[in-house]
């Protein structure tokens, strides 16, 4: 097999100004997690995807009974339905047993993370210089370790508009003298991060009156995603803060 004298001139030449860059100690590195907290991390990485798989099924149940019925029922409402009053709420064989078929798989999901969480809260304990995450709104014991495992030191992120970055919270967009001449790529930072914060802020809106108003303000002028995103964005930037000066959450600073 003919080999590609360019390429290999192209890897050697690369190779050469890494190996500058690092001497010089102008190399950006990467941040690498601690070996021993990487098994408890990906355990928590697997609870945020059955949590997920979790939710469509809901999500599933809602669109077969509006579709069928032209009403709606809640995520609550569906979490306590029985075989029986699946069969009153739809009364065709198929679509209980569709029904009833999601509901069966969501609440073995419920099973696992439940399990999962009993394992994870055993196995790690949040540290002190990460405790106070727990006065946000919508953050508990679960989503704040995931934010602690999946952050990281805070002293890495320079800025608070790198964290919420990292955190997919901003938007991609490439900008030359002040006009838009495209987007970056949207997978850029950390995916869990970005579902952390998305949770929290669903949570903060539940449970927080302020939020939820703020959160209202936004949606009437735009939509549901964006003004999501607004308040996950809102969460991502006090938490940094919340982290760099060691203090509680602050909800006149942050919103």
């Amino acid at each position: 097999m003919p080999v590609d004298r360019t390429r290999l001139n192209g890897d050697h030449t690369d190779s050469r100004w890494l190996a500058h860059l690092l001497r010089l100690g102008i190399l950006p590195e990467g941040y690498i997690y601690p070996k021993e907290e990487r098994a408890v991390r990906d355990l928590l990485r697997k609870r945020g995807q059955l949590v997920q798989m979790r939710t469509t099924n809901i999500l599933s149940i809602q669109t077969l009974i509006t579709r069928n019925t032209g009403g709606s029922l809640s995520g609550n409402k569906i979490k306590k339905l029985q075989p029986e009053g699946v069969s009153v709420l739809l009364p065709c064989e198929e679509n209980a047993m569709a029904v009833n078929s999601n509901l069966s798989v969501m609440r073995t999901l419920q099973e696992q993370i439940k399990m999962l969480e009993q394992v994870i809260q055993k196995k790690a304990k949040l540290e002190p210089e990460y405790a106070a995450l727990k006065t946000v709104p919508g953050i508990g014991i679960i989503l704040a370790l995931t934010i602690m495992l999946e952050t990281g030191p805070i002293e890495r992120f320079a800025k608070v508009g790198n964290y919420a970055s990292y955190c997919r919270c901003v938007g991609t967009t490439r900008l030359s003298n002040g006009k838009q001449k495209g987007k970056g790529n949207a997978k850029n930072g950390n995916r869990y991060l970005s579902w952390a914060f998305v949770e929290a802020a669903n949570f903060a809106i539940r449970y927080n009156d302020n939020i939820k108003a703020y959160y209202q303000r936004k949606q009437a002028k735009t939509n549901r995603v964006v003004a999501l995103k607004t308040v996950a964005h809102k969460l991502a930037r006090a938490c940094y803060y919340i982290l760099r000066d060691q203090v509680e959450f602050d909800l006149n600073k942050a919103f």
